[in-house]
């Protein structure tokens, strides 16, 4: 089933007159759907009432869960699974383990991050952003 979304579209030539339209009309209760400009308007984002990303905790999390996973790998493998007796040195013994953990925490951070800005985003393969107006990406700005 098809469900049929109508919009009142807003155009307008101006920045300042499009951040006065979005800050009038969420006084006056309408919700927002979406604002096109075709560069980036200061203050429109305190103007929809956008909040703090959290996205750098995400990045954070995902960063500590691969320094962990890592360590944990390497010492599970070289102590426990296979140890090896390389110069008597210890089999879970730290400085050689700094490249592959620094990678891993790397790897894991940026993978997470991608994934959570599309999460957030609410970019699906199956999801086609809706262009209202062309003239949006060229010299126009729309508010929708």
């Amino acid at each position: 089933m098809e469900h049929n979304k109508h919009f009142v579209v807003g155009i307008f030539d101006d920045e300042d007159v499009l951040v006065r339209a979005v800050e009038k009309s969420r006084e006056k209760g309408l919700k927002i759907h979406e604002v096109f400009s075709p560069f980036p308007v200061h203050g429109l984002e305190d103007a929809l009432g956008y909040k703090r990303s959290r996205l750098p905790k995400v990045a954070f999390a995902c960063g500590i869960t691969g320094t962990t996973l890592a360590l944990f790998t390497q010492i599970w493998m070289l102590g426990f699974d296979w140890p090896m007796n390389i110069g008597g040195k210890n089999h879970a013994s730290l400085p050689p383990f700094i490249p592959v953990t620094f990678e891993f925490t790397v790897l894991l951070s940026a993978l997470g991050m991608v994934l959570a800005f599309f999460i957030v985003s609410d970019m699906k393969p199956y999801k086609w952003p809706r262009q209202f107006d062309l003239r949006s990406t060229d010299d126009k700005h729309v508010m929708a």
